[in-house]
């Protein structure tokens, strides 16, 4: 597996971005978007995989990492759900049901995928690599604003 530095190394993450799109350029037509509290819950459930992606690798530790990852798997099951609902609804065409149900399908997989490989690892993760010469994870590469001092 290739060393990853920054969650947006991560396939998952980068899958679960494009599906979050997806679902907000669907949902912001039509029906769909007059449907308030059933948007909003399904953009929540989308949004809510990358982002629990990102905390988890951001907390350092792998079990918290992979619990982390469990959200995300479980938030990947939410949106399968409410995507039923939507083409029940007829929200969403037969298409866009199949390819955003296969997608997130296929983040399930790479979410379990993750949680294993974590699991079969002896590292624990870089929130207990000593901090004597280690270099840190992440290197930002984009300028840093300038603090407004008091």
């Amino acid at each position: 597996m290739a060393t990853i530095t920054r969650f947006e190394d991560i396939e998952g993450w980068r899958r679960a971005r494009e599906l979050a799109r997806s679902i907000y350029l669907l949902s912001a037509d039509g029906s769909f978007s007059r449907d308030y509290a059933f948007r909003d819950q399904v953009r929540r459930a989308a949004v809510s995989i990358m982002a629990n992606v990102a905390e988890g690798f951001g907390r350092g530790g792998n079990r918290e990492f992979i619990q982390f990852l469990g959200h995300a798997r479980g938030s990947c099951a939410e949106l399968k759900s409410h995507l039923y609902l939507a083409r029940d609804a007829n929200y969403i065409s037969e298409e866009n049901f199949a390819s955003l149900y296969k997608l997130a399908a296929e983040i399930e997989k790479l979410m379990s995928g993750l949680m294993r490989y974590l699991n079969g690892t002896d590292h624990r993760g870089a929130k207990f690599k000593s901090t004597v010469n280690s270099t840190p994870r992440v290197t930002r590469t984009e300028p840093q604003e300038p603090r407004a001092e008091l």
